[in-house]
């Protein structure tokens, strides 16, 4: 790989370091710093980023956690964030029997999952926007995992910030960012040594078999390392639909005296054959009933293959006067290859047209992290400073082919499977060989500032990141350069919270989302060839949160106005908008002893407030429902030790999957029921574990869209059964 740099403009960044090296040496009386050198022993904790704060303990039931990473603040409990989040834990991954992040954010009442535009990727929908599977961050990092599917087995916590966030995380390099981010820590080793085996099958016949061995070495057990390997392989669910998946992670953390390192490296190959495509709707036809949920249009020669390797490195130090500083970077090499075929309904009847669409892809990305962080009081004001400055790189190679646009005829209700017709039609760049055809800069700079005030009942965050954004274009077949964009902004944010007593938070923020700006470009404008500086997606939000020790509960208020580009007067410009608005609830832990409550609902209204023409104006998005409602509980059963029961229910109201909202999807509710049986084998730890999702086989369109202004299907799971046993060895 190319060696690592980042590209900043000197000016700011050196104002960030003069600021915090200043703040560092800033030392009040009233704050006592102990020094490095009387520390006696080290207290090994499992903490996933190497930090000097630790993993966030979990709440009461286990299923989440009490606070989490937020970017350049680092981790921060619930209560005292001027954000929401939700953080699930491994031991919720675990007794769901979690596949991938997709079925983590399930739990979720702010997310739905939908699917990127023309191929399997895994697209997560946050208070109606889209994040892209390209846009998770690994321990704080983009762009570090597999970009369609990433493994549960990776994860120990999987942190979902709801709203605009380009200051807490810097841009995302997907575009994502508008409506949340999603945070995925790596496993780390426990203090007790730990050695478990995981075995099951699933409807269809896919078996799975997993490894997860931990242990702690050397003086003081200083050093930790954690294997994971897993493997699937086999038919789901859905008819003639087959799924492979290989993945090896180790990662190391090392817990010095004032320092602290950790390291992550793996490889993930996930290969689908059959899989099953999304639908979209010819123009003028109205909304089909959805298949049967276990069918498959898919044609037999289509498949997707995409291999993976991926590391990261953090470091923390403790400094003189109580300051902290880190460092981070990482590195992802990625390949993909598939032969997609999609249908497209031209009747009601389900008839449809599809054509074979190949694509070659490799992916090279490198990005990192250096920043600081401080504690100190000017007074009765404590301040928690932190600056930091991050740089992220990638170069994509790609090339395509296409058959004929004509395509061939079948029908969604009844597949008809056809020869792979030639692929010869339309091609850009070769196959097998891809040439570079996108390369991604991203450069920021962000210092913040945490002042509590009155006895900390009052936290007040206020801070700026200077993002710079640069995208260069190449041509397929060629390789030279044909598009180039190149722009920065200032994002800032402001954030309070209010305690009026210690159960209680009372919070608001103002936060925005940065997008890379268009290109002017068509027939008949004035201005081709502008470059507009980057979207700004702009959000206020308002809301209370409530830590009863064993139930917790969050509401929040929220509004976020994200613009968009059409030609009004021969003039390209961004005269577009599009603002959602919103409503959340939600409820977590443990209101009884024996009974774990995680649900809510979340309200929400998506305008398209402004478009070309005015002719959809004030008629919903595309794939934002109304209403989602999950509601999540388990419950141990009395007289049976080790015996819990579980149920979710989940329920999302109708959509449209076009802007005219004339293809209204209907609403669909779904039930998920399961087990788990923790016992002893041989005096080891056995826990069976059995889960049904879908319970009564309901067919339904799971989701309309993901990708702007296209609204394609996305057919949900059948009834799904998964067993299985973990042991102790």
């Amino acid at each position: 790989m190319k060696s690592f740099s980042l590209s900043l403009r000197l000016t700011p960044t050196a104002l960030a370091a003069s600021l915090l090296a200043a703040s560092a040496c800033a030392q009040d009386p009233a704050l006592p710093v102990e020094p490095v050198a009387t520390v006696a022993t080290v207290v090994v904790s499992a903490s996933a980023d190497a930090s000097r704060q630790g993993l966030s303990a979990s709440y009461a039931g286990g299923q989440v956690a009490r606070g989490g990473r937020l970017g350049l603040l680092g981790n921060v409990d619930m209560m005292d964030t001027p954000f929401n989040s939700m953080n699930y834990t491994q031991a919720l991954i675990q007794d769901q029997q979690a596949r991938s992040v997709a079925d983590v954010v399930q739990n979720d009442p702010s997310v739905r999952v939908a699917r990127g535009f023309g191929n399997f990727q895994e697209l997560y929908v946050i208070r109606g926007f889209a994040v892209n599977s390209d846009d998770l961050a690994y321990n704080g990092l983009y762009g570090m995992l597999p970009r369609q599917f990433v493994a549960s087995e990776l994860l120990e916590r999987v942190e979902v910030l709801r709203g605009a966030n380009s200051f807490v995380n810097g841009a995302a390099p997907g575009g994502g960012g508008i409506g949340g981010a999603i945070n995925l820590l790596p496993k780390r080793a426990p203090n007790a040594p730990l050695s478990q085996v995981t075995a099951g099958v699933e409807t269809g016949g896919q078996a799975y078999v997993a490894t997860d061995v931990a242990r702690r070495f050397g003086d003081q057990a200083r050093l930790g390392v954690r294997v994971n390997a897993v493997r699937r392989d086999g038919e789901t669910a859905v008819e003639r639909e087959n799924r492979e998946l290989s993945l090896v992670a180790v990662g190391v953390d090392y817990r010095g005296r004032g320092y602290r390192l950790s390291a992550d490296v793996g490889h993930q190959d996930h290969q689908l054959r059959g899989a099953r495509p999304s639908v979209t709707l010819g123009a003028g036809v109205p909304m089909v009933a959805a298949p049967e949920a276990d069918s498959n249009f898919a044609q037999p020669w289509t498949y997707s293959s995409e291999r993976d390797t991926f590391g990261t490195l953090r470091g923390e130090a403790d400094l003189p006067g109580g300051a902290t500083a880190w460092a981070a970077l990482g590195m992802r090499s990625g390949t993909e290859s598939n032969i997609i075929s999609s249908p497209t309904v031209t009747a009601p009847n389900g008839n449809a047209t599809m054509a074979r669409f190949d694509n070659s892809r490799e992916d090279q990305v490198r990005t990192g992290e250096i920043g600081l962080r401080h504690s100190l009081r000017t007074g009765t004001v404590s301040h928690q400073l932190s600056a930091s400055v991050a740089g992220f790189h990638s170069e994509s190679n790609n090339a395509y082919a296409l058959s004929d646009f004509a395509g061939f005829a079948s029908n969604i209700y009844r597949p008809l499977d056809v020869a792979a017709p030639s692929n010869a039609f339309f091609t850009g760049g070769v196959l097998a060989n891809p040439l570079l055809t996108q390369k991604t800069i991203l450069s920021s700079v962000a210092v913040a500032d945490t002042l509590g005030l009155l006895d900390e009942r009052v936290l007040l965050t206020v801070g700026a990141r200077h993002q710079k954004i640069k995208d260069v274009g190449y041509d397929y077949g060629t390789g030279a350069p044909n598009a180039r964009y190149e722009k920065s902004e200032l994002t800032p944010v402001a954030g309070i919270v209010y305690k009026p007593m210690k159960s209680v938070s009372v919070y608001a923020n103002y936060s925005e989302a940065l997008q890379r700006g268009p290109v002017a470009a068509g027939t008949d404008i004035v201005n081709v060839g502008e470059v507009f500086a980057p979207y700004v997606s702009r959000q206020k939000e308002v809301g209370v949160k409530f830590d009863g020790g064993k139930l917790g509960i969050t509401a929040a208020a929220f509004t976020t106005s994200q613009p968009s580009a059409f030609v009004q007067d021969r003039r390209f410009g961004l005269y577009g908008e599009q603002r959602n608005r919103g409503l959340e609830l939600t409820v977590f832990g443990t209101p009884v002893r024996g009974v774990r409550l995680l649900g809510g609902l979340t309200v929400l209204e998506a305008e398209q407030r402004k478009n070309a023409g005015g002719a959809n104006q004030g008629k919903d998005a595309i794939g934002v429902p109304g209403t989602q409602v999950n509601l999540g509980a388990e419950w141990d059963l009395p007289g049976v030790p080790g015996l819990s029961l579980n149920a979710r229910a989940l329920h999302t109201s109708t959509q449209y999957a076009d802007a005219a909202n004339t293809q209204k999807l209907p609403s669909w509710s779904r039930l998920d029921i399961g087990a788990n049986y923790s016992t002893r084998l041989m005096d080891r730890a056995l826990t069976l574990r059995a889960r049904i999702d879908n319970v009564t086989d309901k067919n339904y369109w799971a989701s309309a869209g993901g990708y702007p202004g296209f609204g394609y299907l996305v057919l949900g799971a059948p009834r799904s059964v998964v067993l299985s046993a973990t042991l102790d060895f």
